[in-house]
């Protein structure tokens, strides 16, 4: 689940893209960061998950199964405490891209000045100012992946307890709804079931309630 989706826009680093004016090695890539919230439940394969989805319907009688479906990434976008962590790391995100940008204009103004002085440098001259100007260019983007992870890591720890607390809220909502089986849809989307009921929208009211 990344932060494209609905209320939450994808946040990129601007990295650098100075186009062909640009001295850097072969295969250098782009120094973009994007920020991305990772899905709960990414531990097996969507196929295995979905034969296991069949496998339980079938083991319960289809007339008395009632099937209960969440929508992890909504719960998550919706309540309040998630609003907060994302405000954080939308914080922090942009506290690192205007260190990144700060770096990239100092590249780029070593380009400008790169070519006009180019037609009055020495061979050697030119050499030596191009290997800097590459040096920066990698020194930016070990610094962008640097960044990277230390969004990641702070992600993974801002929503960890939310994520214990929403699988704790949807085993006492599927109870209090007496639904026989509960899904993430993200991870085992239900085609069809004769009988099932949508329990996001509970969950959310359920979190916020608590304290």
């Amino acid at each position: 689940m990344d932060l494209a989706l609905d209320g939450f826009p994808q946040l990129v680093f601007l990295g650098l893209n100075l186009g062909t004016q640009l001295i850097q090695t072969q295969g250098m890539r782009e120094a973009n960061f994007t920020l991305i919230l990772d899905s709960y439940f990414k531990e097996y394969d969507m196929m295995f998950k979905g034969l296991l989805v069949f496998a339980l319907l079938f083991s319960f009688s289809a007339s008395a199964t009632l099937v209960g479906t969440v929508d992890v990434q909504k719960v998550l976008l919706s309540v309040k405490e998630g609003k907060k962590v994302r405000d954080k790391l939308k914080k922090e995100f942009e506290k690192k891209q205007a260190e990144l940008k700060k770096e990239e204009d100092k590249i780029r103004k070593a380009q400008e000045d790169f070519k006009k002085q180019s037609l009055v440098l020495s061979d050697a001259a030119k050499i030596k100012k191009q290997e800097s100007i590459q040096k920066m260019i990698m020194a930016l983007q070990q610094k962008s992946m640097g960044y990277q992870k230390e969004i990641q890591g702070l992600e993974a720890e801002l929503k960890k307890p939310l994520l214990n607390k929403i699988r704790k809220i949807v085993e006492e909502v599927s109870k209090k709804e007496k639904v026989d089986l509960t899904f993430e849809l993200s991870v085992a989307p239900i085609i069809y079931a004769k009988n099932q009921k949508n329990l996001t929208d509970l969950v959310i009211k359920a979190y916020d309630k608590t304290k």
